[in-house]
């Protein structure tokens, strides 16, 4: 058994943190920071995050250092590693290095979305989800990159989410049209993010319309997961909606996935089709079922 201390590298609150971490197990892991003075609340799944000024000390407690690579394959080896994707709050890193890549100088713009993302009580239309957007994007378009406004339109396409289909999108739009034109961004891409932003109301765009289409089919990739995954989302939506009865959500469930089985095609891009299409089929029919 063993306790490892990565370098401190990763930027937040105006300070840079290490990663610590257990081999074996979540008690020792908790022990040790225990006895070394690390709260309780830096605890994140399955590390600590620890600030720059504590590094010696815990390397003088015996946690031994390692480069950032070795230490997450120690955890991954360890069957303790939480997926980023599954765990929000460790998601603000990787989601602001993107962000400022997008649309550098405007970091304030950026911590404002990832705020709205990270709402209380959002758990589907959470972080993970705007990362699982992104990075579906990647795959559908790679080896080139989306276009900047395809990629503003999935940070701001669910920017505003109370649960009121059509009324989130268009206050989204909204929010997008005010943020962007105040950040001195071009009128007729500010008009683009917004157009790109409603089309996720219906996933329904243009025939020759090629970035709604990655957008359309990037929001809705999570239908093609494998059985399990399709679990956890059902799970996360029946959460974002925790307030309406088992009986009312099972009307609106049936209703939006018998929506969706009508989409002809569900997904546009021929990528996206081999993706995820046939799966996204079985899951729906087995949901609805």
């Amino acid at each position: 058994m063993a306790i490892y201390v990565d370098p401190p590298l990763w930027p937040a609150h105006g300070t840079v943190f290490s990663h610590l971490v257990s081999d074996t197990s979540l008690d020792e892991l908790h022990a040790f920071a225990a006895a070394s003075g690390v709260p309780e609340r830096a605890f994140d799944g399955d590390h600590y995050d620890v600030p720059e000024r504590r590094y010696d000390d815990l390397v003088s407690a015996g946690a031994i250092p390692v480069e950032a690579r070795i230490l997450v394959r120690k955890l991954i080896a360890s069957g303790l590693r939480i997926p980023a994707r599954e765990r929000s709050k460790a998601l603000t890193v990787p989601l602001m290095e993107r962000w400022n890549s997008t649309y550098p100088g405007h970091e304030e713009l950026g911590l404002e979305l990832l705020e709205r993302w990270g709402e209380d009580g959002r758990k589907y239309h959470s972080r993970t989800h705007l990362l699982a957007v992104l990075e579906a994007l990647d795959v559908l378009t790679e080896p080139e990159q989306p276009a900047r406004t395809v990629l503003l339109a999935a940070w701001f396409h669910d920017a505003v989410y109370e649960g009121v289909a059509g009324q989130d999108e268009e206050e989204s739009a909204r929010l997008a049209e005010d943020r962007l034109t105040a950040a001195g961004l071009a009128p007729h891409e500010v008009a683009e993010v917004a157009r790109l932003v409603l089309l996720t109301t219906s996933h329904s765009p243009k025939t020759g319309d090629y970035a709604g289409a990655l957008l359309c089919d990037a929001d809705l990739s999570v239908l093609g997961g494998d059985p399990e995954s399709y679990a956890r989302y059902l799970a996360a939506v029946r959460e974002d909606y925790a307030r309406v009865s088992d009986e009312d959500f099972a009307k609106g469930r049936a209703a939006v996935v018998r929506n969706l089985l009508r989409l002809d095609p569900l997904f546009h891009g021929e990528r996206a089709k081999a993706l995820w299409l046939d799966a996204a089929r079985r899951n729906l029919a087995s949901e609805l079922a």
